[in-house]
This record gives C-alpha cells, structure tokens and sequence, in this order.
C-alpha cells in the first residue's frame, strides 16, 4: 500500500482536466499502453493534490505522488523504456531531449499561470489585455527560438514519437493556438500534424482535446 493509500497492483491516476496539461500525460499513458484513470478535478480541488494549486499530478502504482508536468513525462518515459517515448540516457540525443523539455515547461509553459489569469498580475482590464498580448509575443518568440535549433525528422528528436512531442502537440494548442505555431514554428508544425493524426491517440483527442471548429485559431 502506498502512501495515498494505492495499492501497487492499481494503475496510475492521472489528476487533471480535459484540454489542460494532464492531456499529454494521458497521452504517453496511452502509447505505452500503460492502465491509468482519469480523476477529473474542480479548481477548488487543486490543493488538495498540490499545494501549488496546479495540474497535472500523478499518482504512481505504489501510491507516490508526482505534479509538474516535465517531471512526469520525463519520468514516465524513463520508468517504462520499453515504450520508447524518451531517449534514454545513454543516447546521443538525451542531453536535447532534456534541454527541450526544461524549455517548454519553463519558458512557455509557466507563461499559462499568467495569461489564464491575468488577474493575478495586472489591475485592471487595460492591464490585463496588455498582459495577453505580450503573453502571446512571448509564446510566439519562444516558438521561433526552439524552431531554430531543432532538426525533426518525423518526430522532434527522431523517427519515433515521444513525450517532448506529446508536450509540444498539446501546448501547442492553447492561446495564441496553432495559426500562430504554424508561422512561428513551420518544421514543428508538421511533427504537430502527424502526432494529431496518431492512430493510437484518436480516441483520447477526440474525448479529452476534441477537434472542435476554429480549434486552430
């Protein structure tokens, strides 16, 4: 029994919501083939399983808990080689694959606390739409700087797919959404494509990040 009280025969719990960060998670899960749940939290839930008040989160089979969504895709790959989502540390690409990761969790990812809520920062609604429009040049620019250094082949790092696409096919997705991607990020754009027509995930974006019209922006 674990210390959340999971026994290690249970699968993994997944706390998060539909379209948010826990999307990538239930991803990799998913092309693992790996048995999980989905435990659908309510904001006001949030600290119950972080006190940061954030999601992702999960819960391992021994019952440990992981949060921030880099650590746990990382993790996750390296815990189950097999599936092949990561490099592994003794390849030559693993120093990128870990470079990349650290760089769309920090640069990109951590902008969302921000522009979800401008609230948070600015004062007034003037503030707040000067905080969204900067938010997304910032976004826009951390797209180009990250196109710049990689070289895809079918997939970011290679010929396989793997959590640092997972990641960037979700987060893609949200405000300043995929037009802008498009033009930022042409070489991304196409590994985005490919992950988002993934055979093997077209039940999980069709129930937790739908297709919706004008979901490209």
């Amino acid at each position: 029994m674990g210390s959340l009280g999971i026994k290690v025969a249970d699968p993994y719990v997944v706390i998060g919501q539909a379209g948010t960060g826990s999307v990538p998670v239930e991803a990799a899960l998913t092309l693992a083939g790996l048995p999980y749940r989905v435990e659908e939290v309510r904001a006001v839930d949030f600290g119950k399983h972080n006190p940061m008040r954030q999601i992702p989160a999960l819960v391992t089979p021994a019952g440990e808990l992981i949060t921030e969504s880099a650590a746990i895709l990382i993790w996750l790959a390296d815990i189950h080689p097999e599936a092949g989502l990561a490099p592994r540390i003794e390849s030559p690409e693993r120093a990128q694959f870990l470079r990349w990761m650290a760089f769309v969790s920090s640069a990109i990812y951590a902008l969302y606390w921000i522009r979800d809520l401008p609230s948070r920062l600015a004062a007034n609604e003037a503030q707040e739409a000067l905080v969204r429009e900067r938010t997304a040049e910032r976004i826009r620019h951390c797209w180009s700087v990250m196109e710049a250094q990689v070289s895809p082949v079918d997939y970011l790092l290679g010929d396989r797919i793997g959590v640092l696409d997972l990641y960037v096919t979700v987060l893609s997705r949200w405000g300043p959404r995929r037009k802008v991607f498009y033009e930022a990020a042409p070489k991304m754009a196409e590994v985005v494509r490919r992950v988002d027509a993934e055979p093997r995930l077209a039940a999980l974006w069709a129930e937790r990040f739908p297709f919706g019209e004008g979901w490209e922006g």
